[in-house]
């Protein structure tokens, strides 16, 4: 993955939400604001980014973002629950339609049992209530494509919900579903209703 992919994608995203009119909120640990970097290095993307939260430390997720203190102790900064409290605090603090976070392990220190180095949990939460997780094990790869490949992972996971196919086809299709048997029993019915004078 290189500049040239976040840029792209920085694009495609801002143009996205631009039509959508959706605005966006990063909330960063591993990365250092390179998300927030990326779209704001593309001309007029002031209209959709409101802000970036560069939350390094613990204390920083707690003050900035809400992330409770047994959520960290519990299960650390480089978990599902933390980047999922990261991004809704995000969302909340900012007001915004998206908000998305990272937190991982950048290297070439800082692993732990159970967490290597690579290690980067992704988060992007949307206003309606839809929450997206992903976790990546990108490997002792080095420190600077670990930052470069959770930026761009990070733009396509906003894009997903930005675009919001899971959110509109999901209940469309649930509706269908419970609209046919009632279709079905209405027919049934009449068809019974006509049946039975020519027997009585």
């Amino acid at each position: 993955m290189s500049g040239s992919d976040a840029r792209a994608l920085s694009r495609s995203l801002l143009d996205l939400c631009r039509m959508r009119k959706l605005t966006i909120a990063t909330a960063e640990s591993c990365t250092g604001g390179l998300v927030a970097g990326a779209l704001t290095d593309i001309p007029g993307s002031s209209d959709v980014i409101d802000r970036g939260f560069v939350t390094y430390s613990n204390d920083a997720k707690r003050a900035m973002l809400g992330v409770k203190v047994t959520t960290l102790a519990t299960f650390g900064a480089v978990s599902k629950e933390t980047a999922t409290a990261m991004a809704v605090g995000a969302l909340e603090k900012a007001g915004v339609d998206l908000a998305v976070s990272i937190t991982g392990i950048a290297g070439p220190g800082g692993a732990t049992p159970g967490k290597p180095v690579g290690l980067v949990h992704f988060a992007v939460a949307s206003r309606d209530g839809r929450i997206l997780h992903r976790e990546h094990r990108f490997g002792a790869i080095g420190r600077t494509s670990v930052r470069q490949r959770s930026v761009v992972e990070a733009l396509r996971m906003l894009m997903e919900l930005a675009r919001g196919p899971q959110a509109s086809v999901k209940p469309r299709r649930e509706a269908v579903s419970r609209l046919r048997p009632r279709v079905a029993r209405s027919t049934r019915g009449s068809a019974v209703k006509r049946r039975r004078p020519p027997r009585s």
